[in-house]
């Protein structure tokens, strides 16, 4: 069974946020305010410092921006905060739990199955390395599921294309108008099916 693909068409989808607990201030490091966290398998992978960290001080929520972030092998980062720049200032958060905010998704509106787009009509450009993009216009006529190849089969001026059904190739999709937009790689409509 395919797995539902995410519509890159689809506005932030997010219908508020909340604050998760994402880590522990271990202990001081170094002596310009840097601190030893441990971090929680909520912590993301893909954390940047324009993100804040809250923290509780004086029973009031604070956001804590990092000048500093670097990790420690899976579960441990090395941070320095703005506005914490000595060592008795950041020693105030040892012991102190950090929390993340993360989106409260909304129910699974902006996901779709692959056959969900048959009947389409489908849009989009071709790549060129040698020139300008080529356009095309179609209709999606049919989807292979496959678990090492999935393919859309589309009807572009009356020829039948095979192109993987592959995320990537999506820049909109508007589920209202039956329509797609698709952005693909030199060499893919040159193969017929």
């Amino acid at each position: 069974m395919p797995h539902p693909f995410k519509n890159p068409s689809s506005p932030d989808s997010s219908v508020g946020s909340k604050k998760v607990p994402a880590g522990r201030i271990n202990k001081s490091f170094g002596t310009g305010g840097g601190l030893m966290l441990s971090l929680y398998d909520a912590f993301p992978d893909d954390f940047t410092t324009d993100q804040p960290l809250f923290a509780t001080i004086d029973g009031l929520e604070v956001p804590l921006y990092c000048e500093r972030f670097e990790r420690r092998g899976i579960a441990g980062a090395v941070a320095t905060f703005a506005d914490l720049d000595t060592e008795r200032r950041a020693q105030e958060l040892i012991g102190s739990e950090f929390r993340m905010a993360v989106s409260e998704a909304a129910p699974d509106d902006d996901e779709f199955y692959p056959e969900d787009l048959v009947g389409f009509a489908v849009s989009g450009i071709e790549t060129r390395t040698d020139g300008d993009p080529q356009p095309f216009t179609g209709h999606v006529t049919d989807y292979y599921d496959s678990d090492a190849n999935p393919l859309f089969e589309l009807e572009i001026e009356g020829r039948r294309v095979l192109v993987p059904a592959a995320e990537e190739f999506f820049a909109h999709i508007d589920f209202e108008r039956h329509s797609l937009r698709l952005v693909l790689p030199e060499g893919l409509l040159n193969r017929e099916k």
